[in-house]
């Protein structure tokens, strides 16, 4: 995180001013990151304003128990697809009661996980608006490495927020 006066703030940083500014909370769904996005939020002055909880769902069966995604889902995308991201997004905002939800699934390595290459990584975010379409990326050229990978999915998870908030 940034520690001196005259640097330009994190993402994180930004991300907790931007939604006190706007009175909205947030929640975190997370597979690969295993509660990364949370505490990265967490890290900021200020975060027990905006940050509502985390689901870390690592484990297949708990996407379904905690985040409420359904099976069929599951069975027919695999857990590492844009589609379940969605549904991680908006299960952690519902779960939580948070204005917006982040959904984070995909591969941080050594290896491939049913055919998905490591550094497939899907980031959705679920806002207020009702509407059921999450706004989906894939995170492309994160590396090789496990902290790499992991690392900028949160960043992108951030990035993607942040410029929903801001528009």
């Amino acid at each position: 995180m940034s520690s001196g006066a005259h640097s330009a703030p994190t993402l994180a940083e930004r991300l907790v001013q931007g939604l006190r500014a706007r009175g909205e909370t947030v929640a975190t769904c997370e597979s690969l990151t295993a509660g990364l996005a949370a505490a990265s939020i967490a890290e900021v002055p200020g975060a027990s304003l905006v940050l509502r909880g985390g689901l870390i769902t690592y484990a297949t069966e708990l996407k379904t128990v905690l985040a409420d995604v359904p099976s069929e889902l599951i069975e027919q995308h695999s857990v590492i697809s844009p589609e379940v991201a969605g549904a991680m997004a908006a299960g952690a905002r519902q779960a939580c009661g948070a204005d917006w939800g982040i959904g984070l699934t995909g591969v941080a390595g050594p290896s491939e996980q049913d055919g998905h290459p490591v550094g497939e990584v899907y980031v959705a975010i679920f806002g207020p608006t009702g509407d059921a379409t999450p706004h989906v990326c894939r995170v492309a050229d994160a590396g090789d490495c496990r902290a790499q990978i992991r690392a900028a999915a949160v960043e992108t998870a951030f990035a993607q927020l942040i410029q929903l908030i801001e528009n």
